[in-house]
This record gives C-alpha cells, structure tokens and sequence, in this order.
C-alpha cells in the first residue's frame, strides 16, 4: 500500500500477493486466484490504471480532492478483489418467521421465498454473478463468493424481496435479514 498525497501528483499503488495473478484488457481489470476469477469494468473512472506484474498503480486525471477520493475507492475495490480471490466472502441470512412458516429455495439462478405471509406466489430473487452459491442450511441462508459486489447484492436481493409494505414493520417483522458479514467461504 502506498499512496502520494502531492499537489502534483496524486497516485495509489496495490500490491498482491504472488499467488494472484492481475491482467489489463482494454479497462477491464481481472483478478484470478484459487477461488476464481474477479473481473471488473474501470472505463468510468477518471484514472488510469497500469498493471506491472502483480502491482497495479492507479493515476488519476486531475489533483483535486475528487480525484484522491476516486484514487482511494479504486484502490479499496481492487483490494477487495485479491481479498476475494484468496479467501472469499459469505454473508448469513436468517429467515424469521411468526405464523406461515417461509421455505427458501434455489432454482438455478433464482432465490425463490415460498409461503411468506401466506402468499401463493414466491418472491423471487436474483443471484448475480456466476461464481455466486447460495446454500440453504436450516434456518440460514448463506451466500459465498469470491467478488464483494457480487454477494452482497445477491444477499441484499434477497433480503429485499421479502420488504413488507403498508403495515408496521415493527410488529411483521417476517421475513429473511443479513445477520454476519465474513471475510472466507467456510460453512
């Protein structure tokens, strides 16, 4: 980790481990270890990025506080992604239920909640990304991943589709919540 703060020149320096391999194609970025392949877009952001190695060095356009502020998020997010790759991510959901008792399934790319507050139809949610699992085990649902984004969208996908609307939330509290947030893909 080392970063310049210089009015002339702003710049962030990531630095993986020798077990990570981190390729540049055009400005998409990608991060391969043992757990997988982490891919992500950079053409928005004002910076340039240059990979030398298994150093990757992040410029950005201008000397402004923006732009540290862009410098250091693409740093976290490139951290985030060898983190990823060497260990993984898993969220834990609960599912809370009071009266119907809720079934969780997984149907392919799907997360279906079945019987919530009696209803006949699931709520559906999708899971994003492909490395993404989802596992039902008991009264948790457990999603694991090697990319940051890819998990917690898909728990915060899920989570969201069993929002309850027009009663009071403090008294149907039903539905399933994100409960741990993990840095490793155990059980």
């Amino acid at each position: 980790l080392a970063t310049s703060t210089d009015q002339e020149m702003i710049m962030a320096e990531v630095e993986a481990p020798a077990s990570v391999k981190i390729t540049k194609e055009g400005n998409v970025l990608s991060v391969k270890g043992k757990l997988g392949t982490v891919k992500k877009d950079f053409t928005k952001l004002p910076a340039t990025i240059t990979v030398q190695g298994n150093k990757v060095t992040i410029k950005p356009y201008g000397t402004r506080k923006r732009d540290l502020a862009v410098t250091h998020t693409a740093r976290s997010i490139i951290e985030s992604m060898i983190k990823g790759v060497e260990k993984g991510y898993t969220y834990k959901l609960k599912i809370i239920f009071a009266h119907f008792p809720i079934s969780v399934k997984v149907k392919g790319k799907e997360v279906n909640v079945e019987n919530f507050f009696g209803e006949r139809s699931p709520r559906v949610s999708r899971i994003v990304g492909d490395a993404t699992k989802v596992h039902v085990v008991g009264e948790d649902v457990v999603v694991q991943g090697p990319s940051l984004e890819d998990v917690s969208q898909t728990a915060a996908n899920i989570e969201l589709s069993t929002r309850i609307k027009d009663k009071d939330q403090r008294v149907f509290l039903d539905g399933l919540y994100v409960y741990s947030r993990e840095e490793g893909m155990q059980q």
